[in-house]
């Protein structure tokens, strides 16, 4: 590509080769005409050089149009052939008068494209040149050649500037508009380059819903790989408010009149599965200007986020403090009421029985003992979500289990139970955090104790194919079948009034099932009323 007084590329290159194919049947079609009569002109000077000067047209032109143009200096060669076959035509066949002679506009525009405003200048003083010489040459002969080539070269420089003024113009419009167009495609690109990097999903519309623009998290949350481009913002979502009731997402932003957020949405995928949406949306407007009496609508701009994870946690939070609150209440007002009747009754002149002093502090110690239980179980519930001391270490199976019947087998015998503890062989170690596998066992064992009023109770652990079977097996009470199903509830207790009549948070099992997440185990639970319960889970044994 060379450089010129316009930009030139390839296609003005080939439009300037099939300018020249064509120049050329014109001037040695015009100099046929002289040739045989048919046109007349004041400046033939015979036959031999209107031939000879129309071989070099037809060679020059064919040559130009085959060959490609490998360097500057090759197009200059050929512009300067063209020049001097030009000129050699006007002088010696046709006139600077003839209408043919105007063609030469060709040339003055071959020059400003391929070399600039200079090389314009020197082409038309050429011809100005030229005709000036042969004035002189022709004026004795011919008095009117003076104004014929005054007239004719006026008319050919006034015609070439104006055409190259014309395209100069008009290729300087291009330029600006391809300076617009990379000006546009960079600020876009930028724009997509933004938009990919947001973690949200992100949508720019037409005004009428179009999809635009989309980044790849809009492809993960709709869990899709089909091009979004052009598609109504409306079908990519099936969405409800919180009434169940269905929105179109359409409809939606045509209302908004300025930056809008909602997380009251759902939208539900094409498996049933649904989730809970956080929307931010706008209309996209352009600015005001003498043109327009208002603002026009540009489209819209959509930030989506699934919020389900993030809902549910908040709910279940606002929940959870709602029943810790009320849970915590019961205990309190009776250890207040208690103490406060205490109080009075230690300020009566007449002393009561110390067996009714004893029975009020005794209410009072058992309540402030199932408030440090209840603190216990939140504090243990709250170390497993923030994941202290999560990080798992070889822990020998034989010496916790040890451990752990050394440390709760006076519990049992004061309730005049057995615990038992069975072990299988080659039990190992496991890979777990001891804090959570202790608690997760003494849960089992401290609830095992509470609920069992005669007989035994037996803490196993057996290796079977990789694994190690914890088990927690006693002959209490039992659970019934629908309890079955709600223990792991936080704050459950059953109905059952043997459960009621012992102290129990109702955090336990909720805590117990958390800890078995955390450790990457389930807890598994078989039992009958009145015939006992077990509580196993498994955990995987560390292989040599």
């Amino acid at each position: 590509m060379f450089e010129g007084g316009i930009s030139f590329n390839k296609d003005s290159d080939k439009a300037l080769r099939y300018i020249g194919l064509l120049g050329t049947p014109i001037f040695v079609g015009y100099n046929l005409l002289v040739y045989f009569g048919i046109a007349h002109s004041s400046n033939y000077s015979g036959n031999l050089a209107c031939l000879i000067i129309s071989a070099l047209w037809l060679i020059a032109g064919t040559y130009h149009f085959f060959a490609p143009i490998r360097s500057m200096a090759q197009m200059l060669f050929r512009i300067v052939m063209y020049h001097i076959i030009t000129i050699a035509t006007l002088m010696f066949i046709t006139g600077f008068i003839e209408p043919f002679a105007s063609s030469v506009v060709l040339l003055f525009l071959a020059y400003n494209v391929y070399f600039g405003r200079k090389a314009l200048l020197i082409s038309i003083a050429s011809f100005v040149v030229a005709a000036i010489v042969d004035i002189i040459i022709r004026y004795p002969s011919d008095h009117t050649i003076v104004a014929n080539n005054l007239i004719g070269i006026g008319a050919i420089m006034v015609l070439g500037v104006a055409l190259v003024g014309i395209i100069m113009a008009q290729e300087t419009r291009r330029q600006a508009l391809i300076q617009s167009q990379t000006q546009e495609r960079l600020q876009y690109d930028r724009v997509l380059t933004i938009i990919n990097n947001l973690s949200d999903a992100t949508f720019s519309t037409d005004e009428n819903g179009n999809v635009l623009m989309y980044n790849a998290a809009c492809l993960n949350l709709l869990d899709t790989n089909d091009n979004l481009k052009g598609v109504n913002i409306s079908s990519l979502f099936t969405l409800t408010d919180s009434d169940k009731k269905s929105v179109q997402l359409f409809d939606v932003l045509s209302e908004a009149r300025k930056t809008v957020r909602r997380d009251d949405i759902s939208h539900t995928y094409g498996d049933g599965e649904e989730v809970r949406l956080e929307m931010t949306y706008a209309p996209i407007k352009s600015t005001y200007s003498r043109h327009k009496k208002g603002q026009v609508q540009g489209g819209f701009i959509l930030i989506v986020r699934d919020v389900t994870k993030q809902k549910s946690l908040e709910e279940e939070r606002d929940e959870f403090i709602s029943v810790v609150s009320h849970e915590l209440r019961t205990p309190i007002t009776i250890v207040e009421g208690t103490l406060s009747n205490l109080q009075v009754m230690m300020d009566m002149p007449t002393k009561p029985e110390e067996s009714v002093l004893k029975g009020s502090i005794g209410t009072a110690h058992d309540q402030v003992l199932y408030l440090a239980k209840m603190v216990n179980d939140l504090s243990t519930l709250s170390r497993a979500e923030r994941g202290v001391a999560d990080a798992g270490e070889d822990i020998n199976v034989e010496e916790l289990m040890h451990k752990l019947h050394k440390e709760y087998e006076k519990s049992a015998a004061t309730r005049k139970l057995h615990l038992n503890l069975d072990l299988g062989t080659k039990l190992g170690s496991i890979h777990v955090s001891r804090l959570y596998v202790e608690e997760l066992l003494q849960n089992f064992i401290t609830n095992a104790i509470k609920y069992t009023n005669e007989g035994s109770i037996t803490v196993t652990a057996k290796a079977k194919k990789g694994v190690i079977l914890f088990s927690v097996k006693d002959s209490g009470i039992g659970i019934s079948r629908g309890d079955q199903q709600k223990i792991f509830a936080k704050f459950y207790r059953s109905e059952d009034y043997r459960i009621r009549e012992t102290n129990g948070t109702g955090l336990g099992l909720y805590v117990s099932a958390k800890l078995a997440h955390k450790i990457g185990t389930k807890i598994n639970v078989t039992s009958r009323l009145n015939h006992g319960s077990t509580f196993s889970f498994e955990l995987p044994q560390i292989t040599k």
